[in-house]
């Protein structure tokens, strides 16, 4: 006889995440095994919990009653397992992680040796790129993404606030002048993140509330905010990158932030991001602590920035 709390979990999935195959890789089985325990919840209970279409499974009408109880149930139960493994003497397991190249080189990489000497049963197996992995199809635990985030079945939680500034090297500025409205970077070489939305290639976004778009040019645009750094340190032109990418090369002389007549859009933070689960596993969620408690209400790279801009 199937294990009825598993059955339960399958469906829960299922309702998420749209089909069979997606939740069975989600809870690391097979899908012929998921189809077994939807089929078994529906033969116990005598109806149809699912609409089945060659495209996406919904939910009936009592599907979706079920699916009230059903989660009020795990709830408890994961509430249950997180308050008892809230006592054990260690956390251990291999926490997936995925982060973006540069952030994850200079932020996280550093983090992960004091982690892993507070929690010597763990093993972080990390993932560096800069596209939007999806966290259950690919088996990541945790994602750290960073900018605005967009509408998603995941769990998102702020670890730190993004704010980005315009900045150059001296030589550049030197040569070319320094634009002091936004008006003026039309007739400056200005680098473009190919991944970004708000500082991206031929349009930057500045302002908070009005939100203000300044067509933009330069000579180069790349898909990772070192090699723009890098660029722009060498006199290639402007940038409009986060803080966290250019707030040690300001502090060193590096690069000049630029003061204009608008700031540029913040972002909206650095997140967390993990799979819809009503509480994440213990692992999962010791380490989204860590990093919220490491970086804090203003991380270090922008006490940098605030240090320098007082010595000034």
């Amino acid at each position: 006889m199937l294990d009825r709390l598993t059955g339960m979990q399958v469906f829960a999935s299922v309702a998420v995440l749209g089909s069979l195959s997606a939740a069975a890789r989600s809870l690391g089985m097979s899908q012929t095994m998921a189809t077994k325990h939807v089929a078994a919840l529906e033969a116990r209970l005598g109806v149809k919990l699912l609409h089945r279409t060659t495209r996406r499974l919904t939910l009936t009408e009592a599907g979706r009653t079920y699916l009230d109880a059903v989660e009020r149930i795990l709830g408890e139960v994961n509430d249950a397992d997180a308050e008892a493994a809230a006592g054990a003497v260690e956390v251990r397991g291999t926490l997936r992680l995925n982060a973006p190249v540069s952030f994850g080189v200079r932020e996280i990489a550093r983090l992960i040796p004091q982690f892993l000497r507070s929690h010597p049963g763990m093993t972080i197996d990390l993932g560096l790129n800069d596209r939007r992995v999806d966290l259950i199809e690919e088996g990541w635990d945790l994602a750290i993404r960073i900018g605005n985030m967009e509408d998603s079945s995941l769990i998102a939680r702020k670890l730190a606030p993004c704010r980005t500034v315009v900045c150059a090297a001296p030589a550049y500025l030197e040569e070319k002048g320094t634009p002091r409205t936004i008006a003026e970077l039309t007739v400056h070489n200005c680098l473009g993140y190919t991944l970004s939305r708000s500082a991206g290639v031929g349009r930057w976004q500045f302002g908070i509330e009005k939100k203000v778009g300044v067509p933009v040019s330069g000579s180069l645009k790349a898909n990772n905010g070192d090699a723009l750094v890098a660029a722009a340190i060498a006199g290639q032109g402007i940038i409009c990158q986060p803080t966290f990418l250019v707030a040690r090369e300001i502090a060193a002389g590096l690069l000049v932030p630029i003061q204009l007549d608008h700031n540029p859009t913040p972002l909206d933070g650095i997140f967390a991001i993990y799979p819809p689960d009503r509480r994440p596993p213990p692992k999962v969620r010791t380490f989204i602590d860590f990093l919220a408690a490491s970086f804090g209400p203003v991380p270090h790279w922008d006490r940098v920035s605030q240090d320098e801009a007082r010595s000034k």
